[in-house]
């Protein structure tokens, strides 16, 4: 049964929807920096998914890498909240 691009139907734990920005230099302008953004569900913080295809690029691709920036669902958790025990008033 070939299950690529179910993961928008059936939400599995741990993995969560993935961005990555990456900077590469242009094969023919090594001094210019372009950008190509990769999004999928993935693992953090081990990133299986973005690791494969930056091991892609690395073979495939002439681009050379020059940095990537990761954000993941998974890095952000919902705010904490505290209540005070106390009311401080000014004026």
């Amino acid at each position: 049964m070939h299950l690529q691009g179910i993961e928008h139907v059936v939400r599995i734990p741990e993995w969560h929807l993935t961005t990555a920005e990456i900077l590469y230099r242009m094969p023919d302008h090594p001094a210019v920096l372009q950008s190509f953004i990769w999004q999928k569900v993935d693992r953090a913080p081990t990133f299986p998914e973005l690791h494969g295809f930056l091991e892609f690029w690395r073979r495939g691709i002439e681009g050379q890498l020059h940095s990537v920036r990761v954000a993941s669902a998974a890095l952000w958790r919902p705010a904490e909240f505290t209540y005070a025990e106390g009311v401080l008033r000014l004026h």
